[in-house]
Order: structure tokens, then sequence, then C-alpha cells
């Protein structure tokens, strides 16, 4: 077990004790520093001794990642760091590139679509313990991330960064890691808020967008963090709405998430996502970072003091041109994040890269790995009957946590596919590897250094051919590919190329599967991908960015130390076309894009069309077998104040103990607006031994059954029939119950 553990003493120790436990309640201190007294108290008594440049200086950076504090008060300065899969490693003063430090290796956790895969809450409630303890220990304040952007096309390049397609599923998976996150006395920072959903003119691109999709697809999941997470930071998108850019917008700041959800936290600019000081001030920005991202080599030699936010903003105080109030406003919620987190004494110790840390990353992605087909049960391996075994493909040796933008990580070591399935079989099996295909590798991201040489002298022919050899005396064949963070695919500011596989590994594949009928796909990926060959192949298994137990999280899968029990957060369309965005909307747009296919986002647009997709959302096999059945509801009709109970009975018919997610889908028969034919609603995940049976219980209220009726500008729940689907994916229904709202 890797292991690395550091400490890190505080630049600041508070008249109120050391930043770790304890602290005291000297009823001599000044009242901003007596934790015995109300929250807001003691903001106001740190507001009223500031001046008027001390305020300021607290709205803005001073660093690459840190914002000013008060030194004379003893206000300490605000820490943020990337998320939201691991913190990011130490970077310079005023630079992306690396500081140097020898003791910031994390802990890689899976990518957030991997979390969102498990399909369980109790999974997103470890990864935020997990990740909030190696940024409390980290020293960090805020966390950027998590992020839950909706997919609304599988070319978008950050998508492996967010929690899938579903506004009901990103609901239920981000409030727990929020929760788990701030219990750190970290802030979680969700984001991007809102509507971003491509990386193609990411800073300009003016989302048009009607109001129905806007809060029934896509507000959704920050409402939840909000409301029901508590979540102390949102930090706003790139793109615009309404003509305004996000981090500074009028309705979605002030309207929709200050007045409307009550947040009292912060809202924190994406890195150079200001671009005008007037709008920041009026329109809800509260802190301003990066908007000279290349250090100082943009802008003026003091650049700090020329945001937006800095010196411009004094200036316009000064010559009364901006009022006290919404100082003090911005004032008051940046002395919260820090009351909550910089200076809150009582904040548990942390660890980084410890044992448990590895282990929780190890269970989330085996539990989030999605079994797609297993034909013949070519999966799980017997390493005792298979002696012979091929892995192909440049991803069974590849580091995927370097690289992809602001996620990348620095780790002590990150064990790929290969390795762990070299630790994982016996003496008796002989594991053999052949490359396959090539990509344009890199191994170095902001200063940050795979080690790896991953140069080839072979041809593709060559590749191939070797691969097809080497297949063609396998017990069985193993083909890892998929796609990596490069530029082009799964990467920040940069929207993927195609929807196929690149680097010719199509070819590969097919060519495997000619020689080799015991064949199992192992994509490794963030987004959907096109499957030519999948009627040939018989096995395919969904692994995504697993961070740094990868391999041994993937030999737990493959050899049947875990049963999967993943299920898609989004849908996989046969073509592009067959993806909402691309066939009714637009994308990627120009100046600006218009979502024409409103709220038939993922899974929605395949039922009212009628087309099959290649795996559906919710979709994910076991190594066992399941029923469900007998779904009833507890009454045939639900009052506008009332609940409604359905249930289904779910048993194991297989051999094997494994866990089903049992997934509940309301459909409207009679609605004046155009509704979906059914929405998830509820799920819950049941772990059942050999022959148990469970009862699996949902509650429905009229709020399940609402929809945005934007010509009220309310929610509306309409009397009538509605019809509760029970199953095992969106298409993959067991059971039905009508009932009606009266």
């Amino acid at each position: 077990m890797n292991t690395c553990f550091l400490k890190i003493v505080p630049a600041l120790l508070f008249m109120t004790g050391c930043a770790g436990n304890g602290g005291s309640t000297d009823n001599n201190l000044p009242p901003y520093q007596n934790e015995s007294l109300p929250l807001e108290e003691r903001i106001e008594d740190a507001l009223s001794r500031m001046t008027l440049e001390e305020k300021v200086a607290m709205l803005h950076a001073q660093s690459k990642f840190s914002s000013a504090g008060v030194p004379r008060l003893g206000i300490p300065e605000i820490w943020c760091t990337d998320g939201p899969h691991g913190i990011r490693p130490e970077v310079l003063w005023d630079e992306w590139n690396q500081a140097g430090w020898t003791n910031d290796s994390c802990t890689a956790f899976p990518a957030l679509t991997c979390l969102a895969a498990t399909w369980n809450p109790e999974m997103s409630a470890l990864f935020g313990k997990s990740i909030g303890e190696e940024a409390r220990y980290r020293e960090k304040d805020v966390l950027l991330g998590p992020g839950v952007n909706i997919y609304r096309t599988p070319l978008n390049g950050r998508n492996f960064e967010y929690m899938g397609e579903d506004p009901y599923l990103s609901s239920r998976m981000v409030v727990p890691y929020i929760q788990q996150v701030q219990k750190n006395g970290v802030a979680a920072c969700v984001k991007h808020f809102a509507l971003n959903n491509q990386e193609t003119n990411r800073q300009s691109v003016d989302v048009v967008v009607d109001d129905r999709a806007l809060h029934e697809i896509y507000l959704p999941a920050f409402k939840a963090a909000v409301e029901q997470g508590g979540v102390w930071a949102v930090m706003g998108s790139y793109n615009k709405y309404k003509g305004q850019h996000c981090c500074h917008n009028q309705y979605l700041l002030n309207d929709i998430l200050k007045r409307d959800w009550g947040f009292d936290g912060v809202v924190i600019s994406d890195w150079g996502g200001v671009h005008d000081t007037k709008q920041a001030v009026e329109n809800g920005l509260d802190m301003e970072f990066g908007s000279w991202t290349n250090g100082l080599t943009w802008g003026a030699s003091n650049a700090y003091d020329n945001y937006y936010l800095a010196h411009p903003y004094l200036e316009m105080l000064k010559r009364g041109e901006a009022d006290q109030a919404t100082l003090d406003d911005k004032v008051r919620r940046v002395l919260r994040l820090n009351f909550r987190t910089a200076m809150n004494t009582h904040k548990p110790f942390g660890s980084l890269n410890s044992p448990e840390h590895l282990a929780a990353a190890r269970r989330i992605a085996g539990e989030g790995m999605v079994l797609l087909k297993n034909d013949g049960k070519v999966l799980p391996l017997d390493p005792t009957a298979a002696k012979r075994l091929l892995v192909v493909g440049e991803n069974a040796v590849r580091m995927m946590t370097v690289g992809g933008g602001s996620s990348s990580l620095k780790v002590r070591h990150e064990c790929t596919p290969l390795e762990g399935i070299l630790t994982a079989v016996g003496p008796e099996c002989e594991v053999s590897f052949e490359r396959g295909y090539v990509s344009d590798a890199t191994d170095t991201y902001d200063g940050v250094k795979t080690g790896q040489d991953l140069s080839e002298t072979r041809s593709a022919e060559r590749l191939i051919a070797d691969a097809v050899q080497a297949a063609r005396s396998a017990d069985a064949v193993i083909f890892i590919g998929g796609l990596n963070k490069n530029w082009g695919q799964d990467c920040e500011s940069t929207d993927r190329a195609s929807y196929g596989l690149p680097y010719g590994q199509d070819r590969v594949i097919e060519a495997l599967a000619e020689v080799n009928p015991h064949l199992a796909v192992v994509l490794v990926s963030g987004n959907a991908v096109a499957m030519p060959w999948i009627d040939r192949v018989p096995a395919v298994l969904e692994a995504w960015f697993s961070g740094s137990e990868t391999g041994n999280a993937l030999a737990d899968v493959l050899f049947g130390r875990v049963n999967p029990s993943g299920k898609l957060p989004f849908t996989f369309p046969v073509r592009l076309e067959e993806n909402a965005a691309h066939a009714m909307g637009e994308f990627p747009g120009g100046d600006t894009v218009h979502y024409n296919e409103g709220i038939f986002v993922g899974y929605r647009w395949h039922d009212a069309k009628a087309i099959r997709p290649l795996f559906a959302f919710g979709h994910g096999l076991s190594y066992t077998t399941f029923e469900i059945g007998n779904v009833k509801a507890d009454r045939t009709s639900l009052t506008a104040n009332g609940t409604l109970r359905v249930t289904a009975d779910v048993t194991n018919t297989g051999d094997r103990a494994g866990a089903e997610v049992v997934q509940l889908y309301i459909g409207d028969a009679e609605s004046t607006l155009p509704r979906p034919v059914k929405e998830l609603k509820g799920f819950e995940k049941v772990m059942l031994e050999p022959g148990q049976t469970r009862t699996v219980e949902f509650t429905v209220t009229p709020e399940a059954l609402s929809y945005y009726d934007d010509t009220k500008h309310a929610w509306t729940a309409e009397p009538g029939r509605f019809t509760a689907y029970v199953g095992a994916a969106s298409d993959d229904i067991r059971g039905q119950v009508d009932f009606t709202l009266e």
C-alpha cells in the first residue's frame, strides 16, 4: 500500500486556538473571534471593524488560488483548490505550473461520472468524507467541486466531471458529497452555475433555453445542493445566459440563487469568468478569481489590484457610483465563509493518501463500473481456467490522473489496469500485453509528469497484426481502450472531435473479435462512445476514469471479487444524430446555442421518439440475475397534500450475492403541456444474497408529479391519471401501476 502523510503547520494561529480540534470561548475576545456567539453576530462585529479598503480586498484574488484576509484583525486568507476528484498539487503564486513540492501528492478518486454510476448516495457520502479529509489536511478552505451540469451531448469534453443526464439522479448524488466535505470545515463549491454544457466557445456563447427546461432539467441539482446540501459556495460558469455572463447574471444569481433559494454563501467566479466591474458588483458575484489567469504576464504588474472587484470597484465606491449595502452583503458572505472554514477552530484533523482513502477510491470505482454486455458469461474471468490471458490496448498502461484540465492531479502512485490484473492473477496464469494502438500521448500537464515513456516505433498495421497473433493462442482477451484526457477527448476547454473511438480502436477490436470469441472490451472514458462492433463482442464493461486505484478496482470486477452493480447515468445513443442536442437542438452553435430540444434530454428524447438506444439510462448488468415484480400502490388516488406508496419485490434469482438498483419512473398521461413519457423519481440500491427477496418502497408526493409552467412561472401538478413504472433501467420496466391525482 502506497501512503503519504504530511503535516502542514497553519500560517496563522488564531487567538481562539490552533487550527485543529478544540478552541477557546474566552469572553475577553472581540465578539467576531468568540465562537460561542451566534455566527451572524460575529459577522456583524467583524464587518463594523473593517475599513472600505479591507472590505474590497476580501472580494478578489491575491494569488492564483487565494484571496486576502484582514491581517490587522487576524482574519486569515481563503485558500481554494481544484477538485472535484482530488486535491490539486500546489502551484506557484502567479502561475499554473507546479510549485515543486514533494509532499502534495493526493488520492485520485474516480471521476464523478463513475460516482453517479454507483446510484448509491452512501458512496457519495464516502467520496465527500474522503476528499474533504484530504482538503482539510492540505489546509484548503474551498474545494472547487462537485460539478452537476447536465449531460446534454456526448461531445462535451467536460462530461466526466459531472453526474449525468438526469436532474433527479444528480440531485440525490450531490447532496451527501457536499454534506460530508463540509463536515471537515471545507466549503464545497458546486459548479458551474449554470448551463455550462459545452467547452466550445465557452467564454462567450449565449445559451438560449426555455424556462421549462431551465427549471426542470438544468437547475434542480444546483437547487438541491443549496436547499438540501447547504452548500457554502457556488461557482458561476463561463457562458452567457440572457445576454449576461453567468458569473455576473442578475436572473441566475440574484433572482434565483439568492432570492428564491435563500443561498447564504458566496458566489465565486470561474477563473477568468468576470468581464465588467459594474455587472460584477450589481449582478450577484461575491469573489473574483483568475481574471488574468496567466499569472502576471497578462495585465499590469499589480494585476490583482486591477481585478474588476479590486481598485475599479473601490473607485466606484469612493465616487458614490456603487452603494455600501451591496458591498456589505458581499463582505458578509465572505466572512460567513471564513468563519465556517479558515476561522473554524473546531475542524477535525484531516488525512492525506491514507489507506482508508485508497480503499474508498477502490470501493467507489468498483461499484461504479457498469457491465454493459455479457453474452455467454465471458465475465467474470477465472484465472485458473484461462491460463493464457492477453491484455490489449494503450489504456491498459496509460496513466489517466494527469491531464484533462483543472481536474488534473499528482498522485503518489496510479495503479494501471495491467498492473491490477497482474497483481490479481496467480502464478498459474500467464498474462501478456500488446499495445494494439497508439494515441497522441503526452506525459506532462502544468509541470506534473507521468514518468511514462509511451513512445512506439511500430506502425498501426504492425500493432494490430501483433495483437491478433497473440490473441489466436490466448484463452481470453481483454481489450482496454476508450478515451483519454487529451485535447479533443475528455478534457476541459475542448469538446470531443467525434463520437467514435479515436486512434483506430474499432479496427483493433474487430480484428480481435475475428480470432478469439472470449473477448471482453473495457472502456475507460467519461462519455458515451459509438460501438460499430457491438454485435461481434460478447462482453463490454464501462470502467470510467477510476483514479488512483483504477487497476485494482478493475481487476476486482473482471475476476469476480466485486459483482458489478453500476448503472449508466446517461444514455448511449447508437449514433450521434440520435442524441437530442444533435437531432433537434444546436451544438456547438456560434455566438448563441439554442436548446431546441427543451426538456427532452437523454432518455426523455429516446422515449418520446421511440428510438432504441445502444445502452439505456439506468442500464447495467450483474454476474447474478434479479427479478422485480409485484408492483403495487397502497391507494388508487393521491390528494394535493397526501402521499402514495409504491412497492415492489426484488429477488436475487442467481447464484451470487449482488446488488440491483430498483428504479421508479413517473409518467403523466393527461397533461396540458407536453411531458416526457416517464421521468426518474426514485431509486434504491438493494444488496441481496442468492434467493433473497426484499420489498422496496417509494413514497410519491404531488411534487414528483409537477412540471414547471413557464406561463405561470410556477411548479404545477395537474389533476389526472399518472403511471408509476418500476424497473431496472429506463428501457427495462418490470411492472407498473396507475393512479390519479385529485
